[in-house]
């Protein structure tokens, strides 16, 4: 039996991490497609490829995740891990199914804290308030000031340049601005999977603390985010890329290179678990806001924030209910 629950967790967190590649595909290459400097389709490969590399940077937002809840060491904590995952994905497909761009990060971690909650296990909340709440207020208005005062800084620079010569340069450098966004979404997004699957097997003893992420875990959650990814996620790219405002490419360019920027610093720095979708939009609405703030659709920008707002406590609720359910059937009838 505890052999059989590990194997649902593993399928349940790698199926939280291709829902999470379609669902914030956009992140990466909204911006790149709505200017025109990408194809979708090459865009969306791109994407997929600096995905599956990204995931292979580093373990430390992995080793943070793990480190949130701290369930028993018996099936009851794997029934607990996988609850959590299901709080997650379920909010994923709300998001996505009205094309919020949520956070995927704090969907699943929202999950992991209502089901531990709803178990009466013990949360870190100073992990929590630390590496998650804290980077989750301040990376989005850091994203928005980087975003605003680089694209002054563009504008300033190429004040006297021909804006068709600069539109072209500009489309041609979004190609690496957007590699770096998706390879920074590879980076904190897949070890977010890695990080449940690890406590998955540090919950029933399968690995030790202090082993490290097997390499399989990194190869699977790897695999799924870029499958996720190439499946695409058409609804929020349309949110990200054109009802938030119509971008040029210079602004395309600077949104990509912040927010890239952003996720790195804070996966290596900071150790944090931050969201790529909280950052991208964050540097969009910045960059938008250069041309005047009245350009930027902020009754849009309201229906996201609240989506954002919604996401810990809505994914934390039906990982509560997955919880309840999946201990009754798993552990209570038997």
């Amino acid at each position: 039996m505890e052999l059989a629950i590990v194997i649902a967790v593993v399928v349940v967190a790698l199926v939280f991490d291709y829902t999470n590649g379609f669902h914030d595909a956009a992140n990466a290459i909204a911006t790149s497609v709505s200017t025109r400097a990408l194809t979708p389709r090459v865009a969306l490969a791109m994407a997929a490829v600096m995905n599956f590399v990204g995931a292979f940077l580093g373990q430390k937002v992995a080793e943070t995740v793990a480190e949130v809840i701290t369930p028993p060491s018996t099936t009851h904590g794997l029934v607990i891990v996988m609850a959590g995952l299901l709080g997650a994905i379920t909010w994923n497909l709300i998001t996505w199914y009205y094309g919020l761009p949520s956070s995927s990060s704090h969907a699943l971690i929202g999950g992991l804290v209502g089901a531990a909650l709803a178990a009466g296990v013990g949360v870190k909340w100073h992990v929590v308030v630390d590496k998650v709440l804290i980077p989750m207020i301040l990376s989005p208005f850091f994203a928005f000031g980087a975003g605003f005062i680089v694209m002054l800084a563009i504008m300033w620079i190429f004040r006297r340049a021909s804006p068709s010569r600069v539109s072209r340069g500009f489309r041609m450098a979004q190609t690496a601005s957007a590699a770096a966004m998706a390879l920074g979404h590879g980076l904190q997004d897949a070890q977010k999977t890695m990080g449940v699957i690890f406590l998955a097997l540090l919950t029933v003893g399968y690995v030790d603390k202090s082993d490290g992420l097997p390499l399989w875990v990194i190869v699977a959650a790897a695999t799924a985010i870029s499958l996720g990814t190439w499946s695409g996620g058409w609804r929020i790219m349309r949110t990200l890329g054109r009802r938030i405002i119509h971008l040029d490419p210079a602004r395309g360019f600077a949104a990509e290179s912040v927010a890239a920027s952003v996720l790195y610093t804070t996966a290596y720095v900071f150790e944090a678990p931050i969201s790529t979708t909280h950052t991208i939009t964050s540097a969009v609405m910045g960059v938008g806001a250069t041309k005047r703030l009245s350009a930027v659709r902020w009754g849009v920008a309201k229906s996201i924030l609240t989506g954002w707002v919604l996401t810990f406590p809505a994914a934390g609720a039906v990982a509560a209910l997955a919880y309840w359910v999946a201990h009754f059937f798993i552990e209570v009838l038997p």
